[in-house]
């Protein structure tokens, strides 16, 4: 289709300026709403390609939107743009070395993520400007995917209430439109508070709150046995209430998240958790205050789009990785062990294939395993509007999400024509809804089908804020 390929050829034509973003993102890893340099990187390359630029959206500093187009249908693509603490690593060597001992990295890609979504974004602003079509193009800069459910917030605050589809992608070893399941959750902070004392000469006048954390997790560990198997329930301790052994911890604090396949699911497990957090606090004669986080929906599916997105990937084929790209592939495979690579492929229902070092096919619709999956702030959106998304190829047959590798990997010439491969397939999966508008009328069918019986209850409620950080000194988002 002609359309498609001329909406390709205008992602080819930005090549170097997103290049340039993306490795720009890979330098400055920031972590959870901290990501200020990161935001203005992606608002300066919005301004020069003549975005309308909206900044701080939603309450939110580092969130942003970029529009284009007039009257029509709108059609959001969603990038990120946020690092993981403790990853920090050179570029393009197959070796553990950390560019400054615990930093922060892009160990999940997002350098690549957000900078695909705005070079998509862009193709299709100029591809409505050269066809005189009717609609909008929207970038949305989502900030704290790891953990922090940014875009939970911003659907909360009615940022998609006038969207009608929204597209994205993840970078990860294989190519393929994801499979649309993930796990609903909800991210907690369990305060304990008790009563300190000396620990040898008045023991019987302390209530340690830190007991109580133990307890909690005792019982939480015991309650494994009696939840779903899809379920997971995992935590960490933030606050063990200090280093003297001689004194009752008066004050400790536990962090849990809280998963399901579903939303009303996860709710109730939640609820049970909960109740073990009471019942450890009374064991204890302590206190307890729960404050929730953050939290996520499951995704919700979209066969209408799926299946275009599907077309889409199998008239443009996978990414046009070479010789040398394989051999630097190869090198990194050999950091991975041989259960590494099993599970990449398990990940996607494949057998393992000896000698495959980067992806060099579109996998079929629903290659996913359920039982592999975690949890994406995407399903919140996937609530409110109709969404799809794909895997694109940027690394080694292998490479985990949230390591070392992952991030050696994201300056890589692979890296780039991955992004740039995913970049295409969001453009022309625009390009081709606002072609057929039938198609918007399915997918919103299908939307309104899936949630059908199930209403929905955003996990961030009114009474939850975004963990927002200070800004650096000097640093401001002046109106647009």
């Amino acid at each position: 289709m002609q359309n498609s390929d001329r909406i390709w050829d205008l992602v080819d034509a930005r090549r170097l300026t997103f290049i340039e973003l993306a490795d720009r993102v890979w330098d400055t890893p920031e972590l959870n709403y901290g990501e200020f340099r990161s935001s203005d990187s992606h608002a300066e390359v919005m301004k020069a390609m003549g975005f309308k630029v909206s900044r701080g959206v939603g309450g939110i500093p580092t969130a942003l939107l970029g529009e284009a187009g007039e009257g029509g249908p709108v059609i959001a693509i969603l990038g990120e743009y946020d690092a993981l603490p403790g990853l920090s690593q050179a570029a393009c060597i197959a070796e553990e070395k950390p560019l400054e001992a615990g930093g922060n990295g892009h160990g999940c890609g997002h350098n690549l993520l957000g900078t695909a979504a705005l070079q998509a974004a862009t193709a299709v602003k100029e591809w409505l400007a050269e066809t005189g079509r009717p609609g909008r193009i929207r970038y949305y800069g989502c900030p704290a995917e790891e953990g922090g459910s940014a875009k939970g917030f911003m659907v909360r605050e009615g940022l998609f209430d006038d969207v009608d589809i929204a597209i994205s992608w993840h970078p990860g070893p294989f190519t393929c439109v994801m499979y649309p399941v993930s796990l609903a959750c909800v991210e907690v902070l369990f305060h304990f508070t008790g009563r300190a004392s000396h620990a040898s000469a008045a023991p019987h006048l302390g209530r340690s709150a830190l007991d109580a954390v133990e307890l909690m997790n005792v019982g939480v560990n015991y309650m494994r046995e009696h939840m779903p198997s899809t379920a997971r329930v995992h935590y960490a301790l933030i606050d063990a209430g200090g280093v003297a052994p001689n004194v009752v911890q008066a004050k400790a604090t536990v962090r849990y998240l809280v998963r399901a396949r579903e939303l009303d699911e996860m709710q109730t497990l939640f609820e049970r958790v909960k109740k073990v957090a009471e019942g450890a606090a009374l064991m204890t004669e302590t206190t307890v205050v729960c404050e929730p986080v953050s939290g996520e929906a499951n995704l919700l599916g979209n066969d209408t789009l799926e299946a275009l997105m599907q077309g889409e990937l199998e008239r443009l084929g996978p990414a046009p990785f070479d010789a040398a790209d394989r051999e630097m592939a190869a090198k990194f495979q050999t950091t991975f062990s041989a259960e590494d690579i099993a599970t990449c492929f398990a990940t996607h229902r494949m057998p393992p294939e000896d000698g495959l070092v980067l992806c060099d096919r579109i996998l079929p619709l629903n290659s996913g395993d359920p039982a592999l999956i975690g949890s994406t702030d995407v399903g919140t959106v996937s609530w409110a509007v109709p969404t799809v998304q794909m895997y694109g190829a940027t690394c080694a047959v292998g490479t985990s999400f949230h390591s070392w590798q992952m991030v050696a990997q994201g300056k890589l010439p692979a890296a780039h024509k991955g992004m740039e491969h995913a970049a295409k397939i969001m453009a022309s999966t625009a390009a081709a809804l606002l072609l057929d508008p039938a198609r918007i009328e399915a997918a919103k069918a299908d939307h309104k089908s899936a949630l059908r019986g199930r209403p929905f209850a955003n996990p961030l409620t009114p009474d939850i804020d975004p963990p927002l950080v200070p800004a650096p000194e000097g640093w401001n988002i002046a109106a647009e």
